[in-house]
């Protein structure tokens, strides 16, 4: 069994260090507080949200960010413990989720043990082998007698060597105890974009064999994305590519700018048919989608698009409300701010951003060609885009305009034959279609349709 529900996967990313307002630094003198425990309140949401996997960023000890990771083994204490993130786990579980933890493996934080002990004994530490460009004699700028590989040129990020077998024992038995202690059912593998594919494909492999069903999704930019798939064994990547097609084509008013990559990516000759690649309109690295569009009103053509287009489509925290943040200069601190989960008489409950995604989770487990479908594009101009998914007899059209005026859409049954489209975005409008004969259809300002085909 293979990690097929990704497919059938609409997550809800959360990073929790900053949602749940803890402290930016994690003193040793800080008492442990048990934070996680606050996002039980958060499942109602969820659910009428109609997401059905939470990928939850860092939860192990670090010493700021959670990207510093000190000890993969103990939750961080600005957190909780093992034990609150187990029953987390354990009450999702119930309610229905899928649990997707971050796994930083690429680096740790200058406060792991292995690091400390290096800094301690220098050229003796046992440790010594575990970093990668580990050189002596040279000062770094973090004030040690050695340099070393950091990721990005962060000096608080000191790159492991995947390499080495202890190393490899060390990550593995981690991702073994995180499996069998909490019960998860896959991973994001940070900075995956710099790792040796060896190391990918003996940690996917080592993942399989616990639990075949088990989802390793890497964090990638640049490239081929389907190499990470061939060469490293991994279930799926981000799609960086799709991200930033999505809000450049809205901002840019060129449709034919994603259009060109969805082609590309996922059309008859497409380079990643059936990869289910994590798709987003932001994350915990970048601006917030209701930041960087130009048009307030382009968030709802967008989640049309997000939503209906092939991939595993991902909500950041706070983003169905529309909430606003930008990247500093030296901090990522306005991108995961603390949200306390709305309550039941919360306006966030009916924000329109919320309703428009939860209405799109629901076509997306109504019409399984939304979700497993081919992608053929019928037309692209510079504010309108068409397009078909296409899975076994079932035919589902889609059409955004990000326009503020309304356009004639043209409609003809797939094949030639008679029948009627069947709008389950805007329900009650049915479109008949006799063989040989067009029907038009009204494509209404910033938003768009779903079609799905019953033929006569």
């Amino acid at each position: 069994m293979s990690a097929d529900w990704a497919h059938d996967a609409i997550v809800y990313h959360l990073y929790p260090l900053g949602a749940l307002g803890a402290p930016t630094r994690n003193e040793p003198w800080e008492p442990r507080v048990n934070r996680l425990t606050e996002l039980e309140a958060w499942i109602p949401h969820w659910q009428a949200l109609g997401v059905n996997t939470l990928y939850l960023g860092p939860v192990f000890e670090s010493a700021t960010h959670g990207y510093d990771t000190t000890n993969y083994f103990e939750v961080d204490k600005r957190l909780g413990d093992n034990n609150a993130l187990k029953h987390l786990v354990a009450h999702l579980h119930a309610a229905g989720f899928r649990v997707i933890l971050d796994a930083v493996l690429n680096h740790v934080g200058r406060s792991h043990f292995a690091f400390q002990d290096l800094q301690r004994r220098r050229q003796l530490s046992p440790y010594a082998a575990w970093f990668k460009g580990l050189q002596f004699g040279r000062k770094n700028p973090a004030g040690d007698p050695f340099d070393y590989e950091t990721w990005a040129g962060h000096y608080e990020l000191v790159k492991l060597d995947l390499t080495h077998a202890e190393v490899r024992a060390h990550l593995f038995d981690a991702v073994t105890f995180w499996m069998r202690e909490f019960d998860i059912d896959g991973l994001r593998l940070d900075a995956a974009d710099v790792m040796d594919f060896d190391f990918l494909r003996d940690l996917s492999a080592h993942c399989k064999s616990l639990r075949p069903d088990f989802w390793l999704m890497g964090e990638v930019v640049l490239g081929d994305y389907a190499q990470w798939s061939r060469q490293g064994g991994l279930d799926a990547t981000t799609n960086y590519e799709a991200y930033d097609g999505l809000h450049k084509a809205h901002n840019a008013k060129d449709y034919r700018r994603i259009a060109h990559a969805l082609d590309r990516q996922f059309g008859p000759a497409g380079v990643y048919r059936g990869l289910p690649l994590y798709s987003f309109a932001d994350n915990h690295d970048v601006d917030r989608i209701a930041s960087l569009l130009k048009q307030p009103a382009h968030l709802f053509p967008l989640h049309v698009l997000l939503f209906t287009m092939p991939g595993v489509p991902s909500v950041y925290y706070g983003s169905e409300w529309a909430l606003r943040g930008k990247k500093g200069k030296h901090s990522d601190a306005h991108l995961r701010p603390a949200v306390a989960p709305p309550g039941p008489d919360d306006p966030r409950w009916n924000h329109e951003v919320a309703r428009t995604i939860a209405r799109l989770a629901r076509l997306r487990k109504q019409v399984p060609a939304l979700r497993r479908g081919d992608y053929r594009s019928l037309a692209a101009t510079s504010e309108q885009l068409v397009f078909e998914r296409r899975w076994g007899h079932t035919a589902a059209r889609v059409a955004v305009n990000a326009a503020s005026q309304p356009v004639t859409l043209a409609l003809e049954a797939p094949d030639g034959r008679a029948g009627r489209w069947v709008d389950v975005l805007n329900p009650g409008e049915i479109f008949p279609v006799l063989a040989g004969r067009v029907t038009p259809a009204t494509l209404y300002p910033t938003w768009g349709r779903v079609l799905v085909f019953e033929p006569a």
